[in-house]
This record gives structure tokens, sequence and C-alpha cells, in this order.
């Protein structure tokens, strides 16, 4: 008599909910993401008050302006992210979780900065400019993973978001690497330009700030230089939004060597000279190099 054939399947992906549940439990606060991998419609009571344009029930606690709504169900996208398995698992969130494509986070609930870089060029750039971290493989790129939550700002380069407060990512798996802490490059991104305020009209294209040719006392001359040389890379390589590229270049190599005293003359100029080649003027670089000054407190 012959035996049955053992027919070996593979174990069956976790549901939503199930996964949802996993990642509350590991401190991840979660919401479902439906069909179209966006967060479900607010219920009619938080529903926007055609009026105001604003929830009508106020937001969540934890939203920007916060207000007094205690929803039980998925309102308000990443502001209804939790990590209370008695909300997850609620009757009221079951019904979402029926018609649920995937499972979302909020990185800035859980501490965390994700990197969105949505192309190869993205990628290509963060391996060159950012430190090692953990990374989540993408439909089309990668999630760079840092420890440390920030603000989130949509396009800081071409390819690029920065998911962490008041945003909501994915969860594509695990991923691999060591979480490292969010470098000073990453928070750089985000900030914007500064106007500039004028007390008297200034006749020098150069700001004349050097320490001489000093060590610094923290890095080697050549990751001073590999510095220099990547911030000449990024602005040379914008393909638009120049001026803010040649502030966030600027603020980069202030945020490491502005309190050391190693930068020179020499280094500014090179700076200066690559963002004039993408048609910046040299008025525009001394404004922006003093704005990325003002920023940082030198």
């Amino acid at each position: 008599m012959t035996q049955p054939a053992v027919i070996r399947r593979d174990p069956p992906a976790l549901s939503p909910l199930r996964t949802a549940l996993e990642l509350a439990a590991a401190g991840l606060p979660v919401l479902p993401l439906r069909r179209g991998k966006v967060p479900f419609g607010n219920c009619r009571t938080c529903a926007k008050d055609p009026r105001t344009g604003r929830a009508a029930c106020g937001g969540r606690p934890n939203m920007k302006d916060a207000g007094p709504c205690q929803c039980p169900g998925p309102c308000h996208a990443w502001a209804a992210a939790t990590t209370d398995p008695s909300v997850i698992a609620s009757p009221v969130w079951a019904s979402a979780w029926r018609e649920a494509v995937t499972v979302a986070y909020h990185p800035g609930g859980a501490g965390l900065t994700v990197v969105d870089l949505d192309d190869t060029a993205a990628v290509t750039w963060a391996r060159q400019t950012l430190p090692a971290t953990r990374i989540v493989p993408t439909t089309r790129g990668e999630h760079w993973i840092y420890q440390g939550a920030m603000r989130s700002v949509n396009a800081v380069r071409d390819g690029i978001d920065i998911k962490s407060t008041m945003a909501y990512a994915r969860w594509l798996g695990p991923g691999t690497g060591t979480t490292a802490a969010l470098p000073d490059v990453v928070r750089a991104l985000a900030v914007k330009e500064p106007p500039t305020v004028r007390s008297a009209p200034q006749s020098i294209a150069m700001p004349a700030w050097a320490a001489g040719e000093r060590v610094c006392p923290h890095r080697t001359p050549t990751y001073l230089d590999r510095g220099i040389a990547m911030a000449e890379q990024r602005i040379t390589e914008a393909r638009s939004a120049i001026h803010a590229t040649v502030y966030r270049a600027f603020l980069a190599v202030l945020s490491t060597h502005g309190r050391c005293g190693c930068l020179t003359e020499a280094h500014i100029a090179r700076l200066f000279t690559a963002a004039q080649a993408k048609g910046e003027s040299a008025r525009h670089c001394t404004d922006a190099w003093t704005n990325a000054r003002t920023t940082l407190g030198l």
C-alpha cells in the first residue's frame, strides 16, 4: 500500500491584525491601511467641518493642534496609531481590519525616523552620504531607519521623504542592520532656509571665516575633505530647489565642523564655487552661509 504524498506548504502570511498586534507588543504604534495603502477615512463624527476645513471633533490629543477627540475608531490617520491591544483588536476597529491590505506604524511615536528613498538615485545618494543603519527594502527603493524622532518633511531631495512625527510608514518587515542614532545630516535635510534680514548692504563676496590650517580635534583632515566633497556633489547634482539645496549643504558642513575651527577659506570657497556653478549669486551664497550659521547658533 503506497503512502500518501506529503505536500509541504509554506506557512500562511500573517493577517494585518496579527501583524499589528505583534508590532504593538514591540512598541510600534500601528494603524490599518486600506486599498491604495492609505489610512481609513474619518467617521461622520470626525469628518471635516466644511466651514473651517478642520475635523469637527477637534482632532485627537496627539495631533499638531491638540483636540478633544476620543473617537474609538481608526480616525485621523497617523494620529490613530496605538500600541494598545484592546483598541487594536476592538470591535470598532474590526471592520477596518477586514478591509485592510497592510499595516502602517507611526515612526515618531516609537522614537524613530524613516528616510524614505523612492528610487535608485536616492538610494545611491544615501549610501554615499548617510551613516549606515537598519535598512528595509521597498518596492522602488529603501527605508533607512534611525533612532530618534524629528519633523516629517516630504521631498527634502529628489525621491526622498522624511517620515517621523505626524506621519506614518508602511510596515515592510524588520529589515537588516543595526539602527543608528539619527545623524545631523538627516536633521539638516528638513530645515528650510529662513528669509534673510539685512540691516545694510554687504560688499563681501564670501565671509572671511577661517582658523588657519588647524586639524579638527575630533575628526581627521580626510574626513573633513570628504564632507566638503559630498556637499559639493549634493549641490552639483541638484535638479531642482537649488536655493534650498545650497543652504542644506552649507548647514550639513557647519553642523559637523562649525564649532571646531577646522574650516578654512579654501574649504568655504569650494562650496561657494559649486553653488555659483549652479547659478547662485555670490550674494545668495553669503546669505545662505550666514543663515546656516545663525540656525546653528554659530
